[in-house]
Protein backbone atom coordinates (compact mmCIF):
# COMPACT_ATOMS: atom_id res chain seq x y z
CA UNK A 1 0.00 0.00 0.00
CA UNK A 2 2.14 2.86 -1.25
CA UNK A 3 -0.32 5.57 -2.26
CA UNK A 4 -3.55 4.39 -0.70
CA UNK A 5 -4.50 2.37 2.34
CA UNK A 6 -7.49 0.19 3.23
CA UNK A 7 -9.37 2.30 5.75
CA UNK A 8 -11.89 -0.37 6.70
CA UNK A 9 -9.09 -2.83 7.33
CA UNK A 10 -7.55 -0.34 9.74
CA UNK A 11 -10.92 0.16 11.42
CA UNK A 12 -11.30 -3.60 11.83
CA UNK A 13 -7.74 -3.92 13.09
CA UNK A 14 -8.35 -1.17 15.67
CA UNK A 15 -11.54 -2.92 16.80
CA UNK A 16 -9.74 -6.26 17.26
CA UNK A 17 -6.93 -4.63 19.23
CA UNK A 18 -9.39 -2.82 21.49
CA UNK A 19 -11.47 -5.98 21.97
CA UNK A 20 -8.35 -7.81 23.11
CA UNK A 21 -8.37 -5.45 26.08
CA UNK A 22 -12.18 -5.16 26.36
CA UNK A 23 -14.04 -8.26 25.17
CA UNK A 24 -17.38 -6.66 26.08
CA UNK A 25 -16.72 -3.56 23.95
CA UNK A 26 -19.63 -4.15 21.55
CA UNK A 27 -22.03 -4.65 24.45
CA UNK A 28 -21.18 -1.26 25.91
CA UNK A 29 -21.63 0.31 22.47
CA UNK A 30 -25.06 -1.32 22.16
CA UNK A 31 -26.18 0.09 25.51
CA UNK A 32 -24.71 3.49 24.67
CA UNK A 33 -26.72 3.62 21.43
CA UNK A 34 -29.84 2.47 23.27
CA UNK A 35 -29.44 5.45 25.59
CA UNK A 36 -28.92 7.82 22.66
CA UNK A 37 -32.16 6.61 21.10
CA UNK A 38 -34.07 6.70 24.38
CA UNK A 39 -32.97 10.23 25.30
CA UNK A 40 -32.10 11.92 21.98
CA UNK A 41 -34.23 10.10 19.39
CA UNK A 42 -33.36 8.37 16.11
CA UNK A 43 -32.07 11.47 14.27
CA UNK A 44 -29.67 12.94 16.82
CA UNK A 45 -27.05 15.64 16.43
CA UNK A 46 -24.09 14.05 18.24
CA UNK A 47 -20.64 15.09 19.43
CA UNK A 48 -18.23 12.13 19.46
CA UNK A 49 -15.72 13.27 22.07
CA UNK A 50 -12.14 11.97 21.65
CA UNK A 51 -13.49 10.08 18.65
CA UNK A 52 -10.30 8.28 17.62
CA UNK A 53 -10.88 6.29 14.44
CA UNK A 54 -14.63 6.95 14.65
CA UNK A 55 -15.68 3.67 16.27
CA UNK A 56 -18.78 5.17 17.87
CA UNK A 57 -19.55 7.34 14.84
CA UNK A 58 -19.60 4.33 12.52
CA UNK A 59 -21.99 2.47 14.80
CA UNK A 60 -24.18 5.53 15.28
CA UNK A 61 -24.60 6.00 11.54
CA UNK A 62 -25.38 2.34 10.95
CA UNK A 63 -28.12 2.43 13.55
CA UNK A 64 -29.30 6.01 12.91
CA UNK A 65 -28.77 6.82 9.21
CA UNK A 66 -30.19 10.32 9.65
CA UNK A 67 -27.87 11.23 12.51
CA UNK A 68 -25.25 13.98 12.24
CA UNK A 69 -21.93 13.54 14.01
CA UNK A 70 -19.07 15.87 14.89
CA UNK A 71 -15.95 13.98 15.93
CA UNK A 72 -13.18 15.73 17.85
CA UNK A 73 -9.74 14.38 18.72
CA UNK A 74 -6.08 15.39 18.88
CA UNK A 75 -4.47 12.18 17.61
CA UNK A 76 -3.25 12.74 13.99
CA UNK A 77 -2.99 9.03 13.19
CA UNK A 78 -6.40 7.97 14.49
CA UNK A 79 -7.99 11.03 12.85
CA UNK A 80 -6.33 10.07 9.56
CA UNK A 81 -8.13 6.71 9.72
CA UNK A 82 -11.38 8.47 10.60
CA UNK A 83 -11.03 10.93 7.72
CA UNK A 84 -10.27 8.13 5.29
CA UNK A 85 -13.25 6.13 6.53
CA UNK A 86 -15.82 8.93 6.38
CA UNK A 87 -14.47 10.78 3.35
CA UNK A 88 -17.42 12.07 1.31
CA UNK A 89 -20.01 11.46 4.06
CA UNK A 90 -21.58 14.86 4.68
CA UNK A 91 -23.14 13.60 7.92
CA UNK A 92 -19.69 13.60 9.57
CA UNK A 93 -17.46 16.54 10.51
CA UNK A 94 -14.04 15.91 12.07
CA UNK A 95 -12.24 18.52 14.18
CA UNK A 96 -8.72 18.50 15.61
CA UNK A 97 -8.62 19.87 19.16
CA UNK A 98 -6.91 19.30 22.50
CA UNK A 99 -9.48 18.66 25.23
CA UNK A 100 -7.14 20.12 27.84
CA UNK A 101 -7.12 23.48 26.01
CA UNK A 102 -9.83 25.75 27.47
CA UNK A 103 -10.78 26.85 23.94
CA UNK A 104 -11.08 23.32 22.53
CA UNK A 105 -14.79 23.63 21.77
CA UNK A 106 -14.61 26.96 19.89
CA UNK A 107 -14.28 25.31 16.47
CA UNK A 108 -17.14 22.86 16.92
CA UNK A 109 -20.04 23.25 14.47
CA UNK A 110 -23.65 22.35 15.02
CA UNK A 111 -24.09 23.32 18.66
CA UNK A 112 -26.00 22.61 20.79
CA UNK A 113 -25.90 18.81 20.64
CA UNK A 114 -28.59 16.30 21.46
CA UNK A 115 -25.96 13.89 22.78
CA UNK A 116 -22.26 13.88 23.60
CA UNK A 117 -20.70 10.42 23.62
CA UNK A 118 -17.26 9.06 24.44
CA UNK A 119 -15.70 5.67 25.17
CA UNK A 120 -12.38 4.57 26.68
CA UNK A 121 -10.93 8.02 26.18
CA UNK A 122 -11.13 10.27 29.24
CA UNK A 123 -9.37 8.08 31.81
CA UNK A 124 -6.05 9.79 31.01
CA UNK A 125 -7.33 13.08 32.46
CA UNK A 126 -6.59 13.99 36.08
CA UNK A 127 -9.46 14.86 38.38
CA UNK A 128 -9.51 18.66 37.99
CA UNK A 129 -9.26 18.74 34.17
CA UNK A 130 -11.88 16.01 33.91
CA UNK A 131 -14.25 17.87 36.20
CA UNK A 132 -13.79 21.02 34.09
CA UNK A 133 -14.40 19.02 30.90
CA UNK A 134 -17.66 17.70 32.31
CA UNK A 135 -18.77 21.27 32.89
CA UNK A 136 -17.92 22.25 29.31
CA UNK A 137 -19.75 19.23 27.93
CA UNK A 138 -22.88 20.31 29.78
CA UNK A 139 -22.68 23.72 28.09
CA UNK A 140 -22.54 22.05 24.66
CA UNK A 141 -25.79 20.13 25.19
CA UNK A 142 -29.30 21.36 24.57
CA UNK A 143 -31.69 21.31 27.52
CA UNK A 144 -32.55 17.67 28.05
CA UNK A 145 -29.47 16.51 26.12
CA UNK A 146 -27.50 13.49 27.31
CA UNK A 147 -23.82 12.85 27.97
CA UNK A 148 -22.66 9.22 27.83
CA UNK A 149 -19.20 8.18 29.01
CA UNK A 150 -18.05 4.54 28.83
CA UNK A 151 -14.64 4.14 30.43
CA UNK A 152 -12.48 2.39 33.01
CA UNK A 153 -14.53 2.82 36.18
CA UNK A 154 -14.64 0.43 39.09
CA UNK A 155 -16.67 -0.48 42.14
CA UNK A 156 -14.24 -0.71 45.02
CA UNK A 157 -16.76 -2.39 47.34
CA UNK A 158 -15.94 -5.96 46.22
CA UNK A 159 -12.16 -6.27 45.75
CA UNK A 160 -11.99 -10.08 45.67
CA UNK A 161 -14.62 -10.32 42.94
CA UNK A 162 -12.83 -7.66 40.90
CA UNK A 163 -9.44 -9.33 41.36
CA UNK A 164 -10.78 -12.74 40.29
CA UNK A 165 -12.33 -11.26 37.13
CA UNK A 166 -9.12 -9.39 36.31
CA UNK A 167 -7.10 -12.58 36.68
CA UNK A 168 -9.47 -14.44 34.36
CA UNK A 169 -9.25 -11.80 31.65
CA UNK A 170 -5.47 -11.49 32.02
CA UNK A 171 -5.14 -15.21 31.34
CA UNK A 172 -7.38 -14.90 28.29
CA UNK A 173 -5.27 -12.06 26.92
CA UNK A 174 -2.11 -14.11 27.34
CA UNK A 175 -3.65 -17.01 25.38
CA UNK A 176 -4.84 -14.72 22.59
CA UNK A 177 -1.51 -12.93 22.43
CA UNK A 178 0.23 -16.27 21.94
CA UNK A 179 -2.24 -16.94 19.10
CA UNK A 180 -1.32 -13.74 17.29
CA UNK A 181 -3.51 -10.99 18.77
CA UNK A 182 -2.07 -7.46 18.56
CA UNK A 183 -1.60 -5.50 21.74
CA UNK A 184 -1.24 -1.70 21.91
CA UNK A 185 2.47 -1.67 21.11
CA UNK A 186 2.22 -4.16 18.23
CA UNK A 187 -0.73 -2.32 16.68
CA UNK A 188 1.12 1.01 16.61
CA UNK A 189 4.21 -0.69 15.21
CA UNK A 190 2.10 -2.06 12.36
CA UNK A 191 0.46 1.31 11.72
CA UNK A 192 3.78 3.17 11.60
CA UNK A 193 4.92 0.77 8.86
CA UNK A 194 2.03 1.79 6.57
CA UNK A 195 3.45 4.38 4.13
CA UNK A 196 0.22 6.40 4.14
CA UNK A 197 0.00 6.52 7.94
CA UNK A 198 3.70 6.79 8.79
CA UNK A 199 3.70 10.60 8.88
CA UNK A 200 0.50 10.92 11.00
CA UNK A 201 1.99 8.26 13.28
CA UNK A 202 5.21 10.26 13.65
CA UNK A 203 3.23 13.36 14.63
CA UNK A 204 1.15 11.29 17.02
CA UNK A 205 4.27 9.95 18.73
CA UNK A 206 5.58 13.52 19.14
CA UNK A 207 2.40 14.46 21.00
CA UNK A 208 1.74 11.37 23.11
CA UNK A 209 5.04 9.49 23.13
CA UNK A 210 6.11 6.46 21.11
CA UNK A 211 4.35 3.29 22.30
CA UNK A 212 6.93 1.17 20.50
CA UNK A 213 9.62 2.16 22.98
CA UNK A 214 10.06 1.39 26.69
CA UNK A 215 6.93 1.80 28.75
CA UNK A 216 6.62 5.14 30.50
CA UNK A 217 6.04 5.23 34.28
CA UNK A 218 2.37 4.90 35.13
CA UNK A 219 0.55 8.00 36.33
CA UNK A 220 -0.17 8.35 40.02
CA UNK A 221 -3.53 6.56 40.33
CA UNK A 222 -4.60 9.00 43.03
CA UNK A 223 -4.68 11.76 40.43
CA UNK A 224 -6.98 9.92 38.00
CA UNK A 225 -10.44 9.06 39.31
CA UNK A 226 -11.64 5.52 38.69
CA UNK A 227 -14.57 5.04 41.04
CA UNK A 228 -18.02 5.29 39.43
CA UNK A 229 -19.29 7.34 42.34
CA UNK A 230 -16.63 10.00 41.73
CA UNK A 231 -17.82 10.43 38.14
CA UNK A 232 -21.49 10.65 39.13
CA UNK A 233 -20.77 13.18 41.86
CA UNK A 234 -18.58 15.27 39.51
CA UNK A 235 -21.27 15.34 36.83
CA UNK A 236 -23.88 16.54 39.31
CA UNK A 237 -21.45 19.11 40.72
CA UNK A 238 -21.02 20.49 37.19
CA UNK A 239 -24.75 21.11 36.87
CA UNK A 240 -26.20 17.97 35.28
CA UNK A 241 -29.75 17.41 36.51
CA UNK A 242 -29.42 13.62 36.66
CA UNK A 243 -26.56 11.14 36.49
CA UNK A 244 -26.49 7.37 36.88
CA UNK A 245 -24.68 4.23 35.82
CA UNK A 246 -26.49 2.40 33.02
CA UNK A 247 -24.05 -0.48 32.33
CA UNK A 248 -20.99 -2.06 33.92
CA UNK A 249 -18.50 -4.88 33.75
CA UNK A 250 -15.95 -5.84 36.40
CA UNK A 251 -13.61 -3.01 35.30
CA UNK A 252 -15.64 -0.58 33.19
CA UNK A 253 -18.89 1.33 33.35
CA UNK A 254 -21.16 3.50 31.23
CA UNK A 255 -22.59 6.55 32.94
CA UNK A 256 -25.35 8.78 31.60
CA UNK A 257 -25.91 12.39 32.61
CA UNK A 258 -28.87 14.55 31.59
CA UNK A 259 -28.77 18.30 31.24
Amino acid sequence: MSETTAWQEWQDSWDRQQEWYMPDREERFRVLLDMVEALAGAEPNVLDLACGTGSITARLLRRFPKARVTGVDLDPALLAIARGTFDGDDRVTLVTADLTDPSWSDALPGRPYDAVVTATALHWLDADPLRALYGRVRELLRDGGVFLNADHMTDDSAPRITAAALDLHAARRERELAEGALDWRAWWTKLADDPVLAEPARRRFEIFGDPRGPARPAADPSERPTDVRWHLDALREQGFAEARQVWCSHSDALVAALR
